[in-house]
């Protein structure tokens, strides 16, 4: 252990974990990294080598046990056939089926569909109607003479993989106890980046991925080569955000749907980002001007309602060019399909980060240190977004009048969400708030430049 992975430990005991015993497991197990890291952070969350080795061994048990492998689907629902009850770790997605109305379930790599499920985890876990969460789940087998309507399968438990609570006051009382370049290489160590491999600069890049996450409403581009990491973060790192891939969509699914009066991803994810933002398309007609309407506000009119939601919305996506070539012959949001080619959607953006200023992940990037168990981070920024930082600017600095309103906004929300990570307990200085203001400026100013083109 370094210095900085010593007091980690000390300050936060139970709460960081190894991240290369995350690398170690995951290779042997396709999971995402935060079901992983809930289960190192219930036997390894500690620096004593030898409980970390016996913490190691439970987990390797309990993923070779009761974690699904979809190759060996039918071996467990033999299990679960044979021993008639048996706990097992899944992707569970709910629907209503409306003609029996009864809310059935699918698990994704045991590969069963309606299994019936119980409304009261339908109305507790909201997230399993839109894109399903991963669970610890048990599930039982009774077969008979009603199981010819729906699957012999019955889930009598189910519980998410998520950390139940959050003291935030611990937060703040630990972030006192580090400076703020060690706060920085806590936070990148806990998205796994190990922080001596990149410069001062890409470190601000790598941080700015995680602003949406703390920020509400916050709408982030980032596009550069492949192969940087542009959507690790929103996939594997927080299960508070959901990752769609490029490709058709509705609005039905995203914003809202009329025929059963229920809001969309927007509504249930803190986050909503984008992968290959060439292949996104929308069903309907009316699509991207109802994401024009909710990136700059917030809501969006359906029927007789204006519906309200706090997601932010990431687009990532390739440039398989230099970006010297593309500013020559075309702009810097080219990835995008022609439908959504517009000044005013892209005005929207509040953050360009430039991916081309981020190096390939190669396997030194990756760190085997200490860092926050990534549950507990996902939380620690879930809690952030119930706070402001916007008005920070106004403490020190008055914006120049040559900055629309749009731009003022942009602004604001990106030294707002800078802030809640580097300083959560709002113990800044004014050097503080000119560095992310600096940044802010200079990433805002990028979307003007990347779409003058057009």
């Amino acid at each position: 252990m370094d210095v900085l992975d010593s007091k980690l430990n000390e300050v936060f005991p139970g709460k960081v974990v190894r991240k290369d015993l995350t690398k170690l497991i995951k290779e042997g197990a396709n999971v995402p990294v935060y079901v992983l890291e809930y289960l190192l952070g219930m036997y390894c969350a500690t620096a004593n080598e030898e409980e970390i080795a016996e913490g190691v061994k439970s987990v390797k048990k309990i993923l070779a046990e009761n974690y699904v492998r979809p190759d060996e689907a039918e071996k467990v629902k033999s299990k679960i056939k044979e021993s008639g009850r048996y706990s097992i770790i899944d992707k569970v997605t709910v629907r209503l089926n409306e003609k029996k109305d009864m809310y059935v379930a699918t698990l994704l790599n045991l590969g069963i569909k309606d299994v019936e499920v119980s409304a009261n985890y339908v109305k507790e876990f909201e997230k399993l109607l839109a894109g399903g969460i991963w669970c610890i789940l048990q599930i039982e087998y009774n077969f008979n003479d009603d199981t010819k309507f729906h699957s012999p399968f019955e889930i009598q438990s189910l519980k998410p993989i998520q950390m139940p609570n959050m003291d935030m006051d611990e937060v703040f009382e630990g972030r006192k106890k580090f400076t703020k370049e060690e706060w920085i290489d806590i936070l990148l160590r806990s998205v796994g980046m190990e922080p001596e491999q990149f410069k001062y600069r890409e470190k601000w890049h790598l941080l700015a991925r995680m602003i949406p996450l703390c920020e509400n409403n916050y709408n982030l581009c980032e596009l550069g080569p492949r192969g940087t990491g542009k959507s690790h973060i929103y996939k594997e790192i927080s299960p508070n955000s959901i990752l769609v891939s490029g490709g058709q969509t509705t609005v039905a699914n995203l914003f809202y749907n009329m025929a059963s009066k229920t809001v969309g991803l927007v509504g249930l994810w803190d986050v909503v980002a984008f992968d290959e933002v060439a292949g996104i398309s929308f069903k309907d007609r009316d699509g991207v001007q109802i994401m024009k309407d909710f990136m700059a506000s917030g809501s969006f009119a359906r029927g007789k309602d204006a519906v309200s939601a706090n997601a932010s919305m990431v687009f990532v996506g390739n440039i398989n060019q230099s970006v010297e070539t593309l500013v020559k012959t075309s702009h810097l949001f080219e990835p995008f399909p022609e439908t959504m080619i517009d000044t005013a959607f892209f005005d929207r953006f509040h953050n360009y980060i430039p991916g081309w200023e981020i190096p390939k992940m190669r396997p030194e990037y990756f760190t085997n240190k200490f860092g926050f168990i990534v549950d507990y981070l996902a939380e620690f920024l879930r809690e952030m977004r119930k706070r402001n930082f916007s008005d920070a600017i106004n403490k020190f600095f008055k914006l120049g009048s040559n900055l629309n309103q749009r731009d003022v906004i942009a602004v604001k929300k990106t030294v707002s969400g800078m802030l809640k990570l580097l300083f959560p307990d709002e113990k800044y200085t004014i050097d503080d708030v000119k560095e992310c203001l600096t940044y802010a400026l200079e990433t805002r100013r990028k979307i003007g430049r990347a779409s003058c083109r057009e």
